[in-house]
């Protein structure tokens, strides 16, 4: 008998109700009900799967239950496309590629050409396709796929992003507007071109508005909305910052509902911070409760990489790799200025001090790293001065970087905060300067300092080629849930696919922190040979994925714990 045909026959033998989830993407079936809160309960297999000859089933690890968070569609509340217009709203580009091609992308009017074919009218860059891949609605993305023998038999999971099988709006009726707050990130441009591409190549969107200098751009006059274009974003992601001007502070929910009834806004997405996704957060809740018909989509933001679950923030890459030319001339100070060269440098990271550890392990040229994880010791048998000295004596020079925000446990925590919320920081990088220089002179020897500061340089470059990818990836992916109708969440990537994360939960455990009895940090003193004032028996305080922040209890319930969202600031 032909092999394929005895391999059917055996698939057709098989319960394939079981699943076995390689690569952490899984497509069960939901069942009937929601569990408590923001979680759904799949079932996915209880260990007694026949064993394949490539993989052995461990007696001592399964997995029963996957909880997976609960995002807020409009679908539930709104007649969707399909049925409101009767006609057709399966995802497919080709179905409107006709009408999309005639009547342009941009709203601006067709110009004359001599080319004397089928694609004389019509801009050649809108998307010519359909999606060989449409996501379905019940697949879904583990969070936790690191499992130990004996721990309880469940795991928490994200619905994956992509694009859907059935829209909830007409992309032809589609008025989106875009905005980003609070402090710069490399790939912002980029994440704002591959929105309005996307909306008008993929879906051909009606209108994309731009809404300058934050929340302040729904109601400054000196800030007014401007309409993008594919022509205008072209060539941004060349450039820095971003073409629509970032602010903290100027959220005004009232404003904003007025911008959006004025301009027939139906798609939102907020580029930002988690602050400013607690703002976003209040815009959807506010829709939800006048019954406004909008989807409200975020974009985390941060240069730091501290926002928690995802695997990375856009544009952590490049300001690592941007870090790496002030970290060298550091170096270069250090050993060319005698006696006793000493080069700091130091980096973003008011809570988190992840920048400055993988940016002075890329490097490899880092002697000392101090974060805000970490509390520094000056003196003593774990103190950074003593070892500094030392290192010096061997080597002749000394390479320091420091995280803005290290060092509060010295300085103080300042009573200062700005319209973001976000307190003032104490001045490490002159403090150390000071303590370095008295040090060395109890011992009669001199030290020749050169303090370097890049902070804010290197959240300013463009995105490099990773990035860039990187934001290409979510921007599509936010316009696809957009067209779906989801509303109310964030898009990011956790464990290397897209997936959508309700904004509750997003900002519930951010900011993170690096964990100090991490592999990370552990690279770090194996780099460095610093003393660690940390032991091993010390309790964590990283929140890697948060996994004790959402478990179910042994009775089978669920526990959230609740975000407590406080004001909308931008950050």
């Amino acid at each position: 008998m032909n092999l394929a045909i005895q391999l059917l026959l055996i698939l057709s033998l098989l319960d394939l109700s079981r699943i076995f989830c390689f690569g952490f993407i899984i497509r069960p079936r939901i069942e009937a009900g929601r569990y408590p809160d923001t979680f759904s309960r799949l079932h996915i297999g209880d260990g007694s799967d026949t064993q394949h000859t490539s993989y052995f089933q461990p007696t001592n690890i399964s997995i029963q239950d996957v909880y997976v968070a609960h995002v807020e569609t409009l679908r539930d509340r709104f007649p969707s496309y399909e049925c409101r217009e009767g006609a057709d709203g399966s995802n497919g580009a080709t179905l409107n590629f006709n009408e999309r091609r005639q009547r342009g992308t941009n709203g601006e009017q067709e110009k004359e050409c001599d080319i004397d074919d089928e694609y004389c009218n019509f801009d050649s860059h809108v998307a010519n396709l359909q999606f060989q891949e449409l996501v379905g609605d019940d697949e879904v993305v583990l969070v936790d796929t690191v499992l130990k023998g004996g721990m309880d038999s469940v795991s928490r999971a994200f619905f994956r992003a992509g694009p859907k099988r059935h829209l909830h709006f007409d992309p032809s009726k589609v008025n989106a507007a875009i905005l980003s707050a609070g402090g710069l990130c490399c790939g912002v441009n980029n994440v704002i071109r591959e929105l309005v591409h996307s909306l008008y190549y993929l879906y051909g969107a009606n209108k994309v508005y731009g809404i300058q200098g934050g929340f302040h751009g729904f109601h400054d006059p000196n800030c007014p909305p401007i309409l993008l274009t594919t022509n205008m974003v072209e060539n941004i992601h060349h450039e820095g910052g971003t073409i629509l001007g970032s602010s903290r502070g100027g959220f005004d929910i009232e404003k904003i509902f007025d911008f959006v009834e004025k301009h027939s806004i139906n798609q939102l997405f907020i580029i930002g911070g988690d602050g400013t996704h607690r703002g976003a957060y209040a815009i959807h809740k506010a829709c939800m409760e006048r019954g406004v018909e909008l989807a409200v989509v975020g974009i985390p933001k941060t240069i730091d990489n501290d926002i928690d679950y995802i695997d990375r923030s856009f544009g952590f890459q490049t300001a690592c790799e941007a870090a790496q030319l002030a970290i060298h001339s550091a170096k270069t100070e250090a050993k060319c200025n005698f006696p006793n060269g000493i080069g700091i440098c130091k980096l973003m990271g008011r809570y988190s001090g992840f920048l400055a550890a993988f940016a002075a392990l890329g490097s490899q040229d880092v002697d000392l790293v101090l974060v805000p994880e970490v509390p520094i010791i000056l003196e003593g048998p774990q103190g950074i001065l003593p070892f500094l000295r030392k290192r010096i004596k061997e080597q002749k020079y000394a390479v320091v970087v420091v995280a803005e925000g290290a060092g509060e446990e010295i300085l103080g925590v300042s009573d200062v905060i700005d319209a973001g919320g976000n307190r003032a920081l104490p001045e490490i990088g002159p403090y150390l300067q000071k303590v370095f220089k008295e040090y060395f002179s109890k011992f009669g020897e001199t030290t020749t300092i050169k303090y370097i500061d890049p902070s804010y340089t290197v959240r300013t470059v463009p995105a490099n080629g990773a990035d860039s990818l990187y934001c290409q990836q979510l921007a599509m992916d936010a316009v696809h849930a957009a067209m779906a109708g989801f509303t109310g969440f964030s898009i990011g990537l956790v464990n290397k696919q897209n997936v959508l994360i309700p904004i509750p939960q997003l900002v519930a455990t951010s900011p993170r922190h690096l964990d100090p009895l991490g592999s990370t940090w552990e690279r770090i003193l194996a780099m460095t040979g610093q003393p660690s004032p940390i032991s091993k028996n010390a309790k964590s305080t990283g929140t890697p994925t948060n996994a004790s922040t959402i478990l179910p209890k042994s009775s089978g319930e669920l526990r959230v714990i609740e975000s407590g969202l406080p004001e909308p600031s931008a950050h």
